[in-house]
């Protein structure tokens, strides 16, 4: 993480849990349309075919699963 980036993660831990959550609503709306314009329609459809996808490699046996707590100390050990 480059030094600009870490003086803003180190002021946004400052905020409150609330301030932290309009911060994140903000940025992924700022960004959103950098994975595509598509309608809602487009983007629920979308949706459903990656979890029919998903679904699949499941069933197939082809999926790998992580333990949801196991993920989140990593992020944390992450971003320390």
């Amino acid at each position: 993480m480059n030094q600009r980036v870490r003086m803003i993660v180190d002021e946004a831990r400052k905020l409150s849990r609330e301030q932290r959550r309009e911060m994140f609503d903000l940025l992924e709306a700022e960004f959103a349309g950098d994975q595509g314009d598509g309608a809602p329609g487009e983007i629920e459809a979308a949706w459903l075919e990656e979890v029919r996808q998903r679904i699949a490699r499941s069933e197939r046996g082809d999926a790998t699963f992580v333990d949801a707590d196991a993920v989140i100390a990593r992020a944390r050990k992450l971003i320390r």
